[in-house]
């Protein structure tokens, strides 16, 4: 295992995203993996929109599509010194593009999570990025 390189910013999973991420296909997996990388040096992807923008504006959402079938994963880079996977999912519904109800409900809940363990490695900060 490497340790990181300089300007690299950790990678945190929360909750199951990187046991639902390793559940897609090869293809897709190396899709976001490389988008993610890019994420924790440039703090932004090539592929990324906002989740939800009223909402969630920190989140971004990453996709790739493999035979008809969208796969998403979501992430934020509000936190000054880490970049965090909320959420990895199959979107079932092909109406519209739009992230399920569902999903950004834990998507925000997993935020919170995201913001209370940053706290807790980093110390809290008047500004999160």
């Amino acid at each position: 295992m490497r340790g990181p390189a300089r300007g690299e910013q950790p990678l945190y999973w929360v909750g199951s995203a990187k046991r639902d991420l390793l559940a897609f296909p090869e293809a897709v997996k190396d899709g976001i993996g490389t988008a993610l990388s890019i994420a924790q040096f440039w703090r932004e992807t090539p592929r990324g929109e906002a989740v939800e923008r009223e909402r969630a504006p920190e989140c971004w959402r990453l996709w790739r599509i493999t035979t008809e079938t969208p796969y998403r994963a979501v992430y934020t880079v509000r936190f000054r010194w880490a970049v965090y996977v909320l959420h990895c999912f199959q979107k079932k519904s092909h109406r519209g593009i739009r992230t399920p109800k569902p999903d950004v409900e834990l998507v925000l809940q997993r935020l919170r999570l995201a913001r209370q363990d940053h706290e807790n490695r980093y110390g809290k900060s008047k500004r999160e990025t």
